[in-house]
């Protein structure tokens, strides 16, 4: 029987290049789109989600961003940023784990980010959500491990993608961005695919965070 994953933001580039990888090792892959199911609401993640008889590993993908300094915030763009990030991960997971824990086996992945170390100027709510999902990730880890049930967090890195793509197209801000890597190169989103298919296969990691990248930070 072929191992069942579910993407969320399936229409995303780094979900399409995870889809592929996992496709390419014989998986059964669903990446349904925001239209197709949206992480912030129950009904229609528990709809989508509890229709699948199997599922063997979850990848909450889905985000968005709205950038601005803090003053200028408003609270509409904080809490659009926590719901779909945070609070869509903690309903994927609640929908996955229903599976899971009767399957005695699963692996819940969320796409976190370098934000969540180290918060830059404007991200705010960004920083807040990815931070906190490192946190739900590890009560997640500590929860159901007993059961089976593994939970970890992966930090890309800065990937070209149709989020971050206006970002790169600016040559000087694109050469800060190289800048800040020791290796002076960024991932790429079939890189992260390759390492996420490639953790699942270790059956005895679980609670951690696995940045992708080449940037230097401490987090306190």
């Amino acid at each position: 029987m072929k191992p069942v994953a579910l993407i969320t933001g399936g229409s995303g580039d780094l979900a399409q290049a995870i889809r592929a990888e996992l496709e390419s090792q014989g998986w059964l892959v669903h990446a349904p789109s925001r239209q197709e199911m949206d992480v912030t609401d129950k009904a229609q993640v528990q709809r989508v989600i509890g229709a699948l008889g199997q599922l063997d590993l979850l990848i909450h993908n889905a985000g968005i961003t709205r950038d601005s300094l803090v003053l200028k915030m408003s609270e509409t763009d904080f809490s659009d940023v926590l719901n779909v990030h945070l609070k869509g991960a903690f309903l994927c997971s609640q929908a996955a784990l229903k599976i899971m824990i009767k399957q005695r086996q699963g692996h819940l992945i969320q796409i976190g980010s370098y934000s969540a170390l180290c918060g830059p100027t404007g991200q705010a709510n960004y920083a807040a959500a990815k931070a906190g999902l490192i946190a739900l990730t590890q009560s997640l880890a500590a929860e159901y491990g007993p059961r089976g049930i593994r939970a970890n967090v992966i930090l890309p890195g800065f990937l070209d993608t149709k989020m971050t793509r206006h970002l790169l197209n600016d040559e000087a801000q694109h050469q800060r961005i190289l800048n800040s890597h020791t290796l002076g190169e960024l991932t790429t989103p079939q890189d992260t695919a390759r390492f996420i298919a490639f953790l699942h296969t270790l059956p005895a990691i679980s609670g951690q965070v696995f940045q992708l990248d080449s940037r230097i930070s401490r987090w306190t």
